[in-house]
């Protein structure tokens, strides 16, 4: 299955959103899709879209959605798939249409009764092979090399699958000296037999990664830097190798409960909902403003991002899934690795993850350089005035 991607539409083919429009579904297969369909049925003139999970980012100059403007949203230079190209961005929400007569949500989230596990598990069998299957397939514009694609590897089960799709792919994992993520990638590669290529940060390359993300993605506030930044380094250094495309394994904790609060949501006051699939359905409505940081890093850093378990196949089939396959009495994901079992060593099904700010030690570090400048932690936010003040700088 391909990727089409256009000056006008990236993601699927115009016709696959045609039809999404025409029949209200939101998952009408590939891995989302935004930007410009210049025919759609039912409405005069061009609109923007963008998918109901907002796996491909997009945004408009503010204001240009008000009627009473002169331009409208779908005239060059008042819309782009890169914040950088306007002078006040804000993002097209997940699942809407703009046009000149204002924002339309068309597109929601399926939120049917859970199947029974027995089909459930089976679901997700089928369209975790199925979107594995198709992983190795190239862009419509790229052309196909040995070093076309890469895998952002940390040793979970989550980039352990993608991973184990394309055997052949160079891995990239990113973190300081010492941290987990580079110690649970090299044992996961070794026991899965992959070129695992060790990204070593240091304060130097984190300064100088802060800025980049922040001006790419337009965030500087300390989480959504720290979970970046490890990525856009081993980005970077997987397209210095010539690499075109990174393979990631993002979506599978929202969509499978790999949350603490989704396998506890009783009395845990990140969630409103107390029932596993409930929590489950909060943190997949988190997905969209997550995707677009990563996906704008990743671009900054010289890639394209492919994010397989966020195939249409493998939402719907994940959304279907009763509690109790996703998490219970301690296990996370359980659906998940269940359908792991033959692609994955057992170590690597089974493994446990920190968090990636966390796992590479950028928050720690992080921290130990704002101390250094001076910002204590008796202050409020001390990581975050560090951050302010070091951007204020650039």
């Amino acid at each position: 299955m391909t990727t089409p991607s256009t000056a006008d539409l990236r993601g699927v083919p115009p016709e696959r959103v045609r039809d999404a429009l025409r029949d209200g579904d939101p998952l009408p297969g590939g891995r989302g899709f935004a930007g410009l369909l210049r025919d759609p049925p039912n409405r005069e003139g061009p609109v923007l879209v963008r998918d109901v999970l907002g796996r491909q980012p997009l945004f408009v100059e503010r204001g240009v959605a008000d009627p009473m403007t002169e331009d409208g949203p779908t005239t060059p230079g008042a819309w782009s798939f890169d914040r950088t190209d306007l002078d006040d961005p804000e993002p097209l929400r997940a699942g809407a249409l703009l046009s000149s007569a204002g924002t339309d949500r068309v597109w929601s989230l399926p939120d049917g009764e859970a199947v029974d596990p027995e089909p459930g598990q089976a679901g997700v069998d089928e369209a975790l092979d199925a979107a594995l299957g198709d992983l190795d397939v190239g862009d419509l514009e790229a052309e196909r090399d040995g070093n076309d694609l890469a895998v952002a590897f940390s040793g979970g089960i989550d980039s352990g699958v993608v991973a184990a799709a394309v055997p052949d792919a160079p891995c990239y994992v990113a973190g300081f000296e010492g941290c987990h993520d580079v110690a649970a990638a090299r044992e996961a590669a070794a026991a899965m037999d992959l070129d695992l290529r060790v990204v070593e940060i240091t304060h130097d390359d984190l300064v100088r990664a802060v800025r980049d993300v922040a001006a790419a993605t337009g965030r500087q506030n300390p989480m959504d830097v720290a979970i970046a930044v490890p990525l856009y380094l081993a980005a970077e250094a997987a397209a210095a190798d010539g690499v075109r495309r990174l393979a990631v394994g993002q979506g599978a904790d929202e969509l499978f409960g790999g949350y603490s609060k989704v396998a506890d949501p009783v009395g845990d006051d990140r969630v409103a909902a107390e029932t596993v699939r409930g929590a489950r359905a909060e943190t997949v409505r988190s997905l969209p403003d997550q995707l677009e940081r990563d996906v704008l890093a990743l671009r900054a850093a010289g890639v394209e991002p492919v994010a397989p378990l966020l195939d249409d196949r493998i939402v719907a089939a994940a959304l279907a899934l009763p509690g109790e396959l996703l998490a219970s009495d301690g296990e996370r994901k359980i659906a998940l690795r269940r359908a792991a079992t033959g692609h994955v060593p057992e170590s690597v099904r089974t493994a446990d993850k920190k968090a990636v700010q966390y796992g590479t030690y950028v928050s720690r570090e992080l921290d130990r350089l704002a101390r250094r400048a001076g910002f204590k932690r008796r202050m409020d936010d001390h990581v975050g005035q560090y951050l302010d003040a070091l951007l204020s700088e650039s």
